[in-house]
C-alpha cells in the first residue's frame, strides 16, 4: 500500500510532459512547468518579494533566484526596487509575462481536466483533500 511517492512522481511526470507539450503547441520557448509557480502567484498578487516567493512555492531562495532570472532573460518578468525602501526588491510582471496569462490559464485547465477525467467530482475533492494533508 505504500507506493504513493511513485503514483505522485508518475502524476508529476504526466503534468509535466503535458505542460511542455501544450508550451510548444502553443508557440512558446524557454519555459519549463517549474516556472509555473512563480507565474501563478504573480497572477494572483502582481508583485512579490524572492522571500515571499520561495514561501509560497516552497522552494528555497537560491532555486527561486535561477527560476526568476530565466523568467526574466525570457521578458516574462522584471525586477523593480520598492520606492518606500531601497533594500527591497519585488518580481513584477512585464507586458509579456501579463499577456501570457490567457495561455497560462488555459494550459491548466486542460491539465486539470486530463488529470481529473475519471475521477467523479467527490472522488477529485477527495483526493485534493487527501493530498492537502500529506503535504
Amino acid at each position: 500500500m505504500k507506493k504513493a511517492l511513485s503514483l505522485v512522481s508518475k502524476i508529476h511526470d504526466k503534468g509535466c510532459k503535458f505542460i511542455v507539450d501544450q508550451l510548444v503547441k502553443n508557440g512558446i520557448e524557454g519555459l519549463v512547468p517549474s516556472h509555473g509557480d512563480i507565474l501563478a502567484v504573480l497572477y494572483e498578487c502582481e508583485r512579490s518579494t524572492m522571500k515571499d516567493l520561495a514561501l509560497k512555492i516552497h522552494r528555497t531562495k537560491p532555486t527561486v533566484t535561477v527560476l526568476v532570472d530565466k523568467l526574466e532573460k525570457e521578458g516574462f518578468l522584471k525586477r523593480q526596487k520598492s520606492d518606500s525602501d531601497s533594500r527591497v526588491t519585488y518580481i513584477v510582471l512585464t507586458q509579456k509575462g501579463k499577456a501570457f496569462r490567457p495561455v497560462f490559464e488555459k494550459i491548466s485547465e486542460e491539465l486539470n481536466r486530463m488529470l481529473y477525467a475519471n475521477l467523479t467530482p467527490k472522488e477529485a475533492a477527495e483526493l485534493d483533500r487527501l493530498l492537502e494533508k500529506m503535504v
